[in-house]
């Protein structure tokens, strides 16, 4: 692999309401949509400091995806192009994200891992070099990234999405049909009420430890705000 590989965001439009559902009864919709927002932000910062060869923003939108006044901005701020994520279950719309670039590498993230030290995600992209196909495990069971280099292999169908075991009948899959992958850093995913808690919690660790820089300070500044993390952190 001898170009810096593509960086993918994949993410959905922060729509209060609609976005970050399972924290809406803690923290209202607003409010989870503003953390979602946060999310994004930071996973796009984060993935620019890695100087990719592009850098991609895989949208979901309520509407036109590439006319989204939302995405439009984060583009133009980020120096990043948009793609429609399109329909179909995830492993149908990260295919779909994936096989334009994965020629010569791609590597697409999710945004609900803000603490994601930068060095990590490094890590993983760097991965591409040994093993066509990379995944990076999230506590969860599933993955909180993929990358692939040339053809994008077969490894996404006859997954049950959303499952804890997503992760593993991914690697089965890829081992049956005797695909080369490598495992990234695991990391955790904030989905629910509790990872938000553990996300406060490993930030005000990072202060009390003495770290100046805070792996997300959009994530950080939008805890603050909502009385989650004390001033400073």
């Amino acid at each position: 692999m001898s170009r810096s590989p593509t960086l993918i965001v994949f993410c959905r439009e922060p729509i209060p309401g609609r976005t970050k559902t399972r924290l809406i009864p803690r923290l209202g919709g607003k409010s989870a949509a503003a953390l979602a927002d946060a999310f994004i932000a930071d996973t796009l910062a984060k993935c620019a400091t890695l100087g990719p060869a592009r850098l991609v923003i895989a949208a979901s939108a309520a509407a036109d995806t590439r006319r989204s006044p939302y995405f439009r901005h984060l583009a133009h701020r980020c120096g990043a192009e948009v793609i429609d994520q399109g329909g179909g279950n995830l492993g149908t719309r990260m295919a779909r994200a994936l096989t334009p670039y994965c020629r010569d590498g791609a590597v697409l993230l999710g945004t609900d891992t803000p603490t994601l030290p930068s060095r990590l995600l490094a890590r993983s992209v760097a991965l591409l070099r040994r093993a066509p196909v990379v995944l990076a495990p999230s506590l969860d069971g599933g993955y909180y990234l993929v990358g692939a280099r040339g053809a994008l292999p077969d490894i996404f169908h006859g997954i049950r999405w959303g499952g804890r075991r997503v992760l593993a009948q991914t690697v089965a899959r890829m081992r049956r049909r005797r695909v080369r992958y490598a495992l990234g850093p695991g990391w955790y995913d904030v989905d629910r009420w509790s990872d938000v808690l553990l996300l406060a919690a490993h930030l005000e660790l990072l202060h009390a430890r003495g770290d100046r820089a805070t792996p997300c300070p959009a994530t950080a500044g939008v805890l603050r705000r909502l009385g989650l993390l004390a001033d400073g952190r």
